[in-house]
């Protein structure tokens, strides 16, 4: 049976796998779900214990992608998850293992453990969903004998694994929006340093929030994102979703030894893509007691979280902090939780992100006026948050390298600062590791009075020669930017 995929808001043509998989978001704006979430017996989890990372993808992505043949899909994930691809560990690190776990303490019966995310060609958590990303669409538009231009936007770390994923690949085209000067000079030099023909950096004069609006204006007029052929690699597309879901299942099996066994995760959190993944996972069966959203001073989604109200900031509201990556006030993943907890009702989801685009949020806290009452039920889900500020991420990363000779990048000290305020007696806490630190040495020189080791290859990056245009947040300017560059 193929499996079918919806749309959040009511988009009633049924689609498989490989026709999501360029398109990004639905006709109606809205974001693609499954038709339901498949079940993982435990059975299966024992069968998976002993999987490498790459079968252990393959088995899930099978689950999800019914109408690719399951010999292409084995072929393609062993082609993405080598030790070749993810060399970039640290020396006590296992990389047969892709993500290998590290326990940083275990006060009594409490359990804090870091899992390397940032192994890959960008040094992120990215690289994990997008490598395999790249592989898919380029075997998909060779069944297709087509083209794609991938339309996206950053706020640091999705960007250059989206690059770094597409660079050379037959057919496809990346134009990559980024907020102007709101990076770290590492995560521009990554990004802006490449010289292939096929990638387009636009340095966009405003916040991600703009940048992530365009993706979506652009993604919305269907005339336009039909006659050049635009996809887009966000989080809102499905398929990456589903490749993070993985490194949630390899970090139970690797924490745990039999499934009577819980674990929680603490994921550093803007766009709520990383930990919607969680969440499926969660929903297919996976023991995760709770989900721990992290933010930073960007708090949204800290604020629905303890609330119920979900508040969009406007840009000049957006604050630039020193864990870049999640500053971010409208978190476009968040549409596929929302749906969950709504138990479906898609009309109702359309009606609460249409009035996020007209009165900037929605209140579920069941109060006088409010738009429902369904925050009484987000417990169910395993959620909760917490929220961290650059004062947390200088004296988190001070106190990890002090007690365990381990230095961390500033989203993931917000995700371990966090993760201590959420431990539970006999249950794991796993925290997703963001990036490696090389990528945020201002801060890091600023907490410990010294640079973070960089990997081969990434010793002088930011004196590379830099080639990126400078636009005004302008849909209209973006679309002709586009078309001039597409020749379509």
């Amino acid at each position: 049976m193929v499996m079918q995929y919806l749309s959040t808001r009511g988009y009633q043509a049924a689609s498989s796998f490989s026709d999501i998989l360029l398109g990004g978001l639905a006709p109606d704006g809205g974001l693609y779900l499954p038709s339901h979430y498949p079940q993982v017996s435990s059975e299966e989890l024992d069968q998976w214990r002993d999987l490498s990372y790459a079968g252990l993808a393959s088995a899930i992505l099978k689950k999800f992608a019914t109408d690719i043949p399951p010999s292409d899909i084995d072929q393609l994930t062993a082609r993405t998850y080598t030790a070749a691809v993810y060399c970039n560990a640290r020396a006590d690190e296992d990389t047969a293992r892709i993500t290998p776990l590290r326990s940083l303490e275990t006060p009594g019966d409490l359990s804090l453990i870091l899992q390397a995310l940032s192994n890959g060609p960008t040094l992120a958590f990215k690289d994990m969903a997008m490598q395999l990303l790249g592989n898919l669409f380029e075997y998909t538009l060779a069944k297709q004998q087509a083209e794609l231009n991938i339309f996206g936007a950053t706020s640091g770390d999705t960007g250059s694994a989206a690059e770094y994923a597409m660079r050379g690949k037959r057919g496809i085209r990346v134009f990559m929006l980024s907020p102007h000067q709101k990076m770290s000079a590492f995560q521009c030099a990554q990004m802006f340093s490449l010289q292939d023909p096929n990638i387009f950096n636009i340095a966009v004069k405003g916040v991600f929030d703009d940048c992530q609006d365009m993706v979506k204006a652009v993604s919305n007029d269907l005339e336009f994102k039909a006659r050049q052929k635009i996809g887009t690699v966000n989080s809102i597309n499905w398929a990456r979703v589903v490749a993070q879901v993985v490194y949630y299942f390899r970090g139970y099996l690797s924490a745990t030894t039999n499934n009577e066994q819980c674990v929680s995760f603490t994921v550093p959190s803007g766009n709520f893509g990383n930990i919607c993944a969680g969440h499926i996972a969660r929903m297919m069966g996976l023991p995760i007691s709770k989900l721990v959203v992290a933010t930073n001073e960007n708090d949204v989604l800290h604020e629905f979280f303890q609330t119920g109200v979900y508040r969009v900031r406007k840009s000049a509201e957006t604050l630039h902090t020193s864990s870049p990556s999640m500053d971010i006030s409208k978190a476009s993943n968040f549409e596929r939780f929302i749906h969950d907890l709504l138990e479906g009702d898609r009309d109702r989801v359309r009606a609460l992100f249409m009035k996020v685009e007209t009165q900037g949020g929605f209140d579920l806290s069941g109060k006088p006026g409010s738009d429902g009452d369904e925050f009484k039920r987000v417990a169910e889900f395993g959620f909760t948050s917490g929220k961290s500020v650059h004062a947390d991420r200088l004296s988190t990363i001070r106190d990890v390298y002090s007690r365990h000779g381990l230095m961390i990048d500033t989203h993931t000290a917000d995700g371990v600062k966090v993760a201590r305020e959420h431990w539970e007696p006999g249950v794991p806490m796993i925290v997703l590791e963001t990036a490696l630190p090389a990528k945020f040495s201002e801060t890091l020189r600023e907490a410990l009075g010294c640079d973070a080791e960089r990997p081969a290859g990434f010793e002088h990056i930011e004196s590379l020669p830099q080639r990126f245009d400078v636009m005004e947040a302008d849909v209209a300017a973006i679309k002709t930017y586009i078309a001039a560059h597409t020749g379509l």
